[in-house]
């Protein structure tokens, strides 16, 4: 059985640069995931682990896409180390 992902695509774009320049870099980036993100955003919100909703959506887009990796590269030493922190991390956070 094949398993199913939903299907996503992000626009990045610089705005503003540090030294106050115009940004001029963009990347559009399609990409997988099993989870169905944007719920995520909606419940990581309501939980009010942070108090700025733009920080909790950054939060749960930065760890869906990063955990999505460590998924499907579960043999990949890099995360051989990391991978049990992360688990209880989810556990912790799925509990709140």
């Amino acid at each position: 059985m094949e398993k199913r992902n939903n299907t996503y695509q992000l626009d990045l774009k610089e705005l503003k640069l540090k030294d106050c320049s115009e940004g001029t870099k963009s990347l559009n980036l399609e990409f997988d995931n099993h989870d169905d993100i944007f719920n995520i955003f909606e419940v990581i919100k309501s939980k009010k682990i942070f108090e700025d909703e733009n920080t909790a959506t950054e939060f749960a887009l930065g760890l869906k896409l990063f955990t999505e990796v460590m998924l499907k590269n579960k043999q990949h030493p890099l995360f051989e180390e990391l991978r049990p922190a992360i688990m209880e991390f989810m556990k912790k956070l799925k509990s709140q």
